[in-house]
């Protein structure tokens, strides 16, 4: 991978202590991992760094403890789930600095695997205070950060130790930042990028970067009817926010300058309650009834959509474009994104899609698999795609 350094370039790690950063956060409902992809993505760099003779010691955070050890954000629980994936033990100590996690380092044998307690268990690891990453570093030879999804964060576990030790991207964040590269990057044109969810206010730095990057942007989901609105389109009930006319007048005029097509829904599927199975129906958007609200975009603009798709040779995907989570409101979704992935599978389309909604969304349309790449990574994915430098990234680079 050009600019980064990876794996083929950490050399003979047989006896040494390889840090690496991993992203445990999972989800957990009664006790129980209730998803396992997090810990699934980093298994491959576990394992080969594991089998090459490395010691491979474990750094990661869960929940938000705010630097003081709290039983219910500790990952004794998640060292037993890594170990069941990754077919082998995966020892445990209660602190990730001092004697508890030198000592247990020090009884590593060539191959083990050791899980240090909760970084943020201490207040200097959010600060990325130096004095905390020199006493991670005294455990380690060399570091490894797969966990792209905390690159956004500048803290001793994800930045500071890159810069105390020879750093190296593990398999994931390889994974991850090639797919990024190929999506908006150096990416095969014409690129298209659909942009949903609720509010345009979350997404503002998202949509100006974008208008200067892509050759069409679709805009669904509610933060559709802001746009709509600010263009004079009666919206009825529909979530939006009005008073981000001007921040949506002026993205239009960016997209326009920018050579760049700006898809608004041209049709809707409209109800009278916002749950599932309520009754809709299809109307053109100039029309939407004054006591209803739009959940969904309607089969006029699905197709738009999937022309453009048709005529992409790269997708970027972040946000559904309707209500996915209540049925009949998902159709537009699903539908959007079966025909993305068989464009995939033709091999016609380099598809990138992330953000938590977008992998639901996905994961509910059966086609997760069929994506080029689906970051797990929320936040460090979207301020990729913001066009902001990520510190994790940054200092990794050659």
């Amino acid at each position: 991978m050009a600019g980064f350094k990876t794996l083929d370039d950490i050399g003979d790690v047989k006896g040494k202590r390889v840090l690496v950063r991993v992203d445990l956060n999972v989800p957990v409902a009664d006790g129980k991992i209730t998803d396992t992809t997090r810990i699934e993505r980093v298994i491959p760099t576990i394992d080969e760094l594991s089998k090459k003779g490395a010691k491979v010691i474990l750094l990661a955070h869960f929940g938000r403890p705010k630097g003081v050890p709290a039983p219910e954000s500790s990952l004794r629980p998640i060292a037993g789930a890594v170990g069941d994936i990754l077919g082998k033990p995966v020892a445990f100590a209660a602190d990730c600095i001092g004697k508890e996690a030198s000592d247990a380092v020090a009884k590593m044998a060539e191959g083990d695997v050791l899980l240090l307690e909760n970084t943020r268990f201490h207040k200097g690891e959010e600060k990325n205070d130096p004095a905390l990453t020199e006493q991670l570093a005294a455990n380690g030879d060399l570091y490894v950060n797969d966990a792209f999804s905390a690159a956004h964060r500048a803290h001793c576990s994800t930045e500071g130790l890159a810069r105390v030790l020879p750093a190296f991207a593990g398999r994931t964040m390889q994974a991850e930042l090639d797919a990024l590269e190929k999506g908006l990057g150096n990416p095969a044109r014409p690129v298209v990028a659909i942009v949903g969810g609720a509010k345009v206010s979350t997404k503002i730095d998202l949509l100006m970067n974008l208008v200067n990057k892509v050759d069409a942007l679709v805009i669904g989901g509610g933060m559709a009817n802001t746009f709509l609105a600010a263009r004079g389109t009666a919206v009825g009930k529909s979530l939006a926010e009005h008073e981000l006319a001007g921040t949506a007048k002026q993205i239009m005029i960016e997209a326009a300058t920018a050579g760049c097509a700006l898809i608004l829904p041209s049709d809707g599927v409209v109800a009278r309650e916002f749950r599932a199975g309520a009754e809709s129906e299809t109307v053109e958007i100039d029309e939407v009834p004054a006591d209803a609200m739009i959940l969904d975009v309607g089969p006029k603009t699905v197709a738009a959509v999937t022309e453009w798709i048709d005529r992409a040779a790269t997708l970027v995907w972040n946000g559904p474009l309707g209500a996915f989570e209540l049925e009949p409101f998902d159709k537009a979704t699903v539908e959007a994104a079966r025909h993305a992935a068989t464009r995939t599978r033709e091999g016609k389309l380099i598809s990138v899609a992330g953000g938590g909604d977008t992998v639901a969304a996905l994961n509910h349309a059966g086609v997760a698999d069929d994506f080029s790449y689906v970051s797990t990574a929320g936040g460090a994915f979207l301020e990729w795609m913001e066009g902001k430098p990520l510190p994790g990234v940054e200092v990794l680079k050659k």
